[in-house]
């Protein structure tokens, strides 16, 4: 009986500790797993953490050294928080004559997309410039006129193939005659390398006042017609390129805008050749392209008018110089109503808008078309409606035989 109670106790006893051992294991195991889970959690939490600020820093590292760097014109472009009335003008308030534009060769679909496009901005009549001489000249024309006879007018050009031989100006005068008389030409245009990069055989470069192209002027009195000329360039492309130069970006963006002295005369030698060859010839209308290149120094070029009374100018492409000194650039538009001509240069339908909202609105402070001639903003100069007709028509009109007055206002 006694061996027989101590074998089933011990047995209980045995049963019991496997049982209590299993709890046991069991209750470590949840244990442990609740002890790692209590510490995996605020690890892998302090891990987020961390790599959450790693990845900040590395950000602000990187932004940082972005922003150490010092950046480029180009890269530069900071946005205007200045919060003023805009008047954004799409279309002139008066029908306007460009006079200064270049279309080489045109195609008959060219010439009818212009017209569709001069319709859209209120551009009556485009000047083309860049007519050529004798038989392309005649194409030209043909195209042009031929399809639409009062949208536009073509000027001639001279062809200096034969310079070289003696009679030259003469001879270029005939050409002339015979390119207004038979081919239609209603006026001149002398191309930038007048002065600058024209020479003759033996090295010589061809002065802007050379004596052999009187004839040429003289035939223009003769037959009544303008002579538009481009005569150097805007005066920082001859001073030195550097980082004082504020046509700077353009010179990167154009090197051989460039006027280095080694290959070029100064730009003061170009403006006294100009100067004589319009004062030796009276009775020859000159009209010096792009405000003269003195669209910088309003008072020298009024100054200049003042002095040579058959002497216009236009605006075309220097925008950016008046819109930068909107009262200087008001009273002299005002003064020199009569001398002032509206105009262009590249063709781009879409970029009339800044010419319109610069003459007829006082905006402050918005952005030019085309950053490479300026780097600044500019702002309107708005100019009395009698001022605008001169510069938008009237004076074109005074100047350029053919054109048709009754499709612009009295």
């Amino acid at each position: 009986m006694g061996i027989g109670m101590d074998s089933r106790s011990r047995g209980n006893a045995l049963v019991g500790r496997y049982v209590f051992t299993i709890v046991t294991t069991r209750n470590f195991m949840r244990l442990r797993r609740t002890v790692t889970l209590g510490i995996a959690i605020p690890v892998a939490i302090a891990a987020l953490l961390l790599a959450r600020v790693h990845a900040r820093a590395l950000q602000q590292d990187q932004s940082a050294k972005k922003f150490s760097q010092v950046p480029t014109i180009e890269e530069y472009q900071p946005k205007s928080t200045l919060v003023t009335k805009e008047h954004k003008v799409e279309r002139a308030k008066f029908p306007f004559i460009d006079i200064h534009s270049h279309h080489w060769n045109p195609t008959a679909e060219e010439v009818d997309r212009l017209v569709r496009e001069m319709d859209t901005i209120n551009l009556r009549v485009m000047v083309n410039l860049s007519g050529g001489t004798g038989e392309q000249l005649r194409q030209t024309v043909a195209t042009m006129k031929g399809r639409h006879p009062d949208r536009f007018v073509v000027f001639a050009n001279l062809s200096y193939d034969d310079i070289n031989t003696p009679g030259y100006g003469k001879r270029a005068a005939a050409r002339l005659e015979q390119d207004v008389k038979k081919s239609g030409a209603q006026g001149l245009k002398i191309f930038k390398n007048f002065g600058m990069d024209l020479k003759y055989a033996n090295g010589e470069r061809v002065h802007v006042d050379d004596p052999e192209f009187d004839p040429v002027w003289d035939k223009c009195a003769e037959l009544g017609i303008p002579v538009l000329i481009h005569i150097a360039e805007p005066s920082p492309f001859f001073d030195p390129w550097d980082y004082h130069n504020e046509r700077w970006l353009e010179l990167k963006q154009f090197p051989g805008l460039a006027r280095p002295p080694e290959k070029y005369p100064p730009f003061e030698t170009l403006m006294t050749e100009r100067n004589h060859l319009f004062a030796k010839h009276p009775k020859t209308n000159f009209i010096a392209a792009h405000l003269a290149f003195h669209g910088n120094d309003l008072e020298r070029l009024g100054k200049t008018l003042d002095s040579l009374p058959n002497m216009y100018v236009d605006i075309a492409a220097v925008l950016a110089e008046l819109g930068r000194q909107p009262y200087s650039a008001h009273d002299f538009l005002v003064k020199y109503q009569d001398r002032v001509l509206m105009g262009k240069d590249i063709y781009d339908v879409n970029e009339y808008k800044w010419y319109f909202r610069a003459l007829e609105t006082r905006d402050e402070y918005f952005e030019y078309y085309r950053p490479r001639h300026a780097f600044w903003r500019i702002y309107g100069f708005q100019v009395p409606d009698e001022v605008l007709k001169k510069v938008y028509y009237q004076n074109a009109l005074k100047l350029v035989p053919g054109v048709d007055a009754k499709a612009f206002p009295d």
